[in-house]
């Protein structure tokens, strides 16, 4: 594994003449650390070489990566632990159902013996504290749900698949629906407003601003409704989460572990991905700016995060790109978990101080391209590193991190220590206990549909159409008076009443002269306003 061989006239069992004592050399930390396991050297394990990572570079980010089944999902429940363990709220996507076992103590076992005896590690079962969510109320947990709105089109137009044009005009539709005050609460208030802003009735509203196409509307119409044939509605509206409920301790001071289970959703990447991305942008948004700590605020597990990459706009990257490099200053670490580097966007992957690679295979030529990609990534290094990391063993893995300084340290491979908790699920019975015990249930279980954006164009729509009927129906009877007034003239002269001829004679023609200068001048006076003066 080394590319150096040990001199044989040196010791051994003395550290500083060793191969590796420049290694070990730069993990000897003097402030509080995580343990991660043993340095590896030549198929040896050396528990006294202790590769450690200190506290306060949590929040520089890193990266987790390594082929399936060499032990990832293990290495975040182990950093989990010890963060959690030195009071740092915690967030993490459980995409498996596996991760769940965090909050109850480990199982004793051989194996776990003889990995805590090769790594000097005093290994004793725990369990720590854990709240559970799920998506809208999809699987298990407690519903985390966002508003249309806050969402935003960026992040929807992922989701819904939109190219460039499509999303700059669902970028349109969500400036005139926060300029009109219309809130876009669920998918069918987004509905609303497109389907208005294409009718007759609403085509005017967006010409000042470039207008909306016909085509465009039906396809994020089409978009938003296989979204919702996949179950997808659940996942908008309200109450809306609020992400601030990551950063709670426990009352014995430990960081409280949020776990999002999505099995329930993996058909669903893009969804899911997406999500997250929207509550680490929506934790980037409240919180302070803090500078470094001596501890992070949050650390954010980012599971699966090739699915986040794949077929993103410029836009979404950029986005990404501007909420990992500012939101370190916000106390927040963001570890991205994925298969190989070349995943993850090189202006990201150059903001990952720390590095935790697992076994890579090279069993087709893009295997071996993949591999070679992954190599430059590192410092420079003594070891052999494709030869490394394609011999790695489960639970091991090649890591640099960075130091006190901020400086890159020796990159170590490494055998991992054994996670304190259960690894693999909690019964399902056990996990729905403590969502429904959980202080959160009550605030977010129930899903609320308020007065919003569709609520308020539906009335508006009715309110026109009983105009326009109203319209309709007094032009058409006044048609139906035009036509009476014409034919009245041709119809035959009836004879006057008996009222009519008293009123026409003279005697009342000169009874009408007498008292009509008194009584015309009351009645002038009614007309008018003029009220008589009272005496």
């Amino acid at each position: 594994m080394s590319v150096s061989e040990q001199p044989s006239s040196t010791p051994a069992a003395e550290p500083e003449a060793t191969p590796w004592a420049p290694i070990a050399a730069g993990y000897a930390f003097g402030g509080a650390a995580l343990e991660l396991g043993a340095l590896l050297w030549d198929g040896e394990c050396h528990p006294d070489a202790r590769i450690r990572i200190p506290l306060p570079m949590l929040n520089r980010h890193g990266l987790v990566a390594g082929a399936t089944g060499t032990g990832k999902t293990k290495t975040l429940q182990l950093i989990a632990e010890q963060l959690s363990a030195n009071g740092v709220p915690v967030f993490l996507a459980d995409i498996k159902g596996d991760v769940s076992g965090i909050a109850a103590p480990g199982a004793d076992g051989e194996k776990v013996r003889e990995r805590a005896a090769q790594v000097g590690q005093e290994w004793t079962a725990a369990g720590f504290p854990c709240e559970f969510y799920g998506l809208g109320g999809t699987g298990p947990g407690i519903p985390l749900r966002a508003t249309v709105t806050s969402f935003g089109p960026v992040l929807l137009s992922k989701v819904l698949q939109l190219n460039q044009t499509q999303e700059q005009s669902l970028g349109l539709i969500f400036h005139y629906a926060d300029a009109k005050g219309l809130e876009l609460v669920d998918l069918k208030d987004l509905r609303a407003v497109v389907a208005f802003l294409v009718s007759d009735l609403g085509k005017a509203e967006l010409k000042g601003i470039g207008g909306l196409s016909t085509v465009t509307a039906g396809v994020i119409l089409r978009s938003i409704t296989a979204f919702e044939q996949q179950g997808a509605g659940g996942f908008f509206g309200e109450p809306e989460f609020d992400t601030a409920e990551f950063l709670r301790t426990a009352a014995d001071g430990r960081g409280i572990v949020s776990v999002l289970e999505l099995p329930a959703v993996q058909d669903k990447p893009q969804l899911f991905s997406t999500f997250l991305m929207w509550l680490l942008a929506d934790l980037y948004g409240d919180l302070p700016e803090v500078g470094d700590v001596d501890k992070p605020k949050l650390v954010f597990f980012f599971d699966e995060a090739h699915l986040l990459f794949n077929g993103a706009s410029k836009a979404f990257l950029e986005s990404i790109t501007q909420t990992v490099r500012l939101i370190r200053s916000k106390g927040v670490g963001v570890f991205f978990v994925t298969q190989t580097p070349k995943d993850v966007p090189a202006d990201v992957l150059a903001q990952l101080g720390n590095r935790v690679q697992h076994a890579l295979r090279a069993f087709t030529p893009d295997d071996a391209k993949a591999l070679k990609a992954t190599v430059r990534t590192f410092p420079n290094s003594a070891y052999d590193l494709e030869e490394v990391l394609t011999g790695l063993g489960t639970g091991e893995a090649v890591i640099t991190v960075l130091s006190e300084k901020g400086a890159p340290t020796p990159v170590a491979a490494t055998r991992l220590r054994a996670p304190q908790s259960l690894m693999g699920p909690v019964p399902a019975a056990d996990l729905e206990a403590a969502v429904k015990a959980s202080p959160l249930y009550g605030r977010y279980a129930e899903a609320v549909d308020r007065e919003s954006a569709y609520e308020r164009l539906t009335a508006e729509q009715r309110e026109a159409e009983e105009t326009a009927l109203r319209a309709a129906e007094d032009a058409a009877a006044a048609k139906a008076a035009e036509k009476e007034a014409a034919r009245a003239p041709r119809q035959k002269k009836e004879e006057p009443s008996l009222t009519e001829q008293v009123v026409g004679s003279g005697m009342f023609k000169s009874l009408a002269r007498s008292i009509g200068t008194q009584l015309g001048r009351e009645i002038s006076r009614s007309l008018f306003g003029t009220a008589r003066r009272r005496r």
